[in-house]
């Protein structure tokens, strides 16, 4: 092996060090939740002995002993901290991670590997707030999450729309001319067909875009890359090939905040799922009442109800709060007319 070599390869170590101690202090986070619920246990001395017990030739005792114990001070530091726990779904870098961030600046940001584990981790209270996204503005309604919010006690307290830069992402050591696989989320795959087709390039579903970007830095796989955001080239150190490369030029994906709590503030949007009678007229009178109140429509989709198949769930946004007089008359008379009625909360607008 020569230098070179060994030099790329104590680099690529570093990285994953540094990734995995960011992984094991959002665990660490997570754990002051469970202690708190069940007392706490003797972390520091339980790891410690694990640590005697291992036979590192290269590495003496009293080092990782060290390296331990300040590695559980840091942990303990960010505990102190109290932040708030805001989870999305996927890897670090991820568009949840993005909206997190843009949505609770000063949280800490814990990944999730399926959106039901963001819905139960905040509605049994071992996370603080969660980040799920709503809509594509290529793609549409985001199924799953639609399908979860008509179950879910939790409240929508804000949103944010965050622009899709999706990026061709390689390792330094691949050469863009011999790339022959790309790895993403099947619905980054989707808004980037047409740059794929074009250059021959064969798409390969992965569980979350800034995954395959994980899984790329980690294992570079031969002629591979991924379609990520740019904030997974900058955490997994691989190289932009191509920026923008997503079909449509206004692509957006709008995401929701989710708490326990119902928002504190003055909003100024309502969202909403209802369900009607399926015979003729029934929504169209529904719509009418906020037609006749003048209350502007942002968003109206559907999606079929599990327990009626044969009907439908509605999902409507409004300008306006239930606390305004004419909002809470609509309302009351969609309860009437309606066969469920779920106010999911007012918060405010992204603008």
């Amino acid at each position: 092996m020569k230098l070179n070599e060994i030099s790329r390869k104590i680099d690529k170590i570093d990285r994953e060090l540094l990734v995995l101690l960011q992984e094991r202090m959002g665990l660490a986070l997570r754990s002051k939740k469970f202690q708190e619920a069940v007392g706490d246990t003797d972390i520091e001395t339980t790891a410690l002995e694990r640590m005697e017990r291992m036979n590192l030739d290269l590495i003496n005792r009293p080092f990782s002993q060290q390296l331990l114990k300040t590695i559980i001070e840091e942990s303990k530091r960010l505990q102190n901290e109290d932040r708030q726990l805001v989870a999305f779904q996927g890897e670090h870098g991820a568009y949840g991670d993005v909206a997190s961030r843009s949505l609770v600046p000063n949280g800490a940001y814990i990944p999730c590997l399926e959106f039901i584990d963001v819905f139960r981790g905040v509605e049994e209270g071992y996370l603080d707030l969660g980040v799920v996204p709503v809509e594509n503005s290529l793609e549409g309604a985001v199924t799953q999450v639609n399908d979860l919010l008509t179950t879910t006690n939790l409240n929508v307290i804000g949103e944010v729309k965050v622009d899709v830069n999706h990026c061709l992402l390689a390792t330094e050591a691949t050469d863009y001319r011999e790339i022959r696989v790309v790895y993403s989320h099947p619905q980054a795959l989707a808004q980037c067909r047409d740059f794929l087709m074009r250059n021959k390039l064969e798409p390969r579903p992965y569980y979350d875009t800034a995954g395959a970007a994980k899984m790329l830095a980690r294992e570079n796989p031969k002629a591979a890359a991924a379609i990520a955001s740019p904030l997974c080239a900058e955490l997994y150190n691989l190289e932009i090939i191509k920026e923008g490369i997503e079909d449509g030029p206004s692509n957006s994906t709008r995401f929701l905040l989710l708490s326990r709590e119902p928002f504190s503030g003055q909003g100024n949007k309502t969202s909403i799922i209802f369900a009607v009678a399926h015979e003729a007229g029934q929504l169209y009178g529904v719509l009418k009442l906020f037609a006749d109140a003048k209350i502007n429509l942002t968003r109206i989709s559907s999606m079929p109800l599990r327990s009626d198949p044969g009907n439908y769930s509605f999902f409507l946004d409004f300008e306006g709060t239930e606390t305004d007089p004419t909002v809470a008359e609509v309302m009351g008379r969609m309860k009437e007319m309606a066969i469920s009625l779920k106010n999911l909360g007012s918060y405010p607008a992204h603008v």
